[in-house]
């Protein structure tokens, strides 16, 4: 099991600039949803922002700590847009 806090820990360690927001989505502390927002986003396809999180993550993930991950990435200015509409 791992708490909220640590997941964000483990990927501002990652992405020093990110905002991130984390949601357990079970309760179990193994199941998680996390919105991550970084300029290190920028430019990078779909798959590249989320392969940057998972490798941030990458510890947690492969000793299984999360045992199912959905990931939602965003550029500071696509934030922005998606809090706008």
């Amino acid at each position: 099991m791992i708490s909220p806090q640590q997941v964000e820990a483990m990927i501002k360690a990652g992405l020093p600039d990110a905002q991130v927001q984390v949601q357990d989505l079970t309760g179990g502390g193994d199941h998680y949803q996390v919105t991550v927002v970084s300029s290190q986003f920028a430019g990078k396809g779909l798959v590249q922002q989320h392969q940057l999180v998972y490798g941030a993550l990458q510890q947690a993930v492969s000793t299984e700590a999360i045992h199912a991950l959905a990931v939602k990435t965003y550029t500071p200015e696509a934030w922005k847009a998606t809090a706008a509409s």
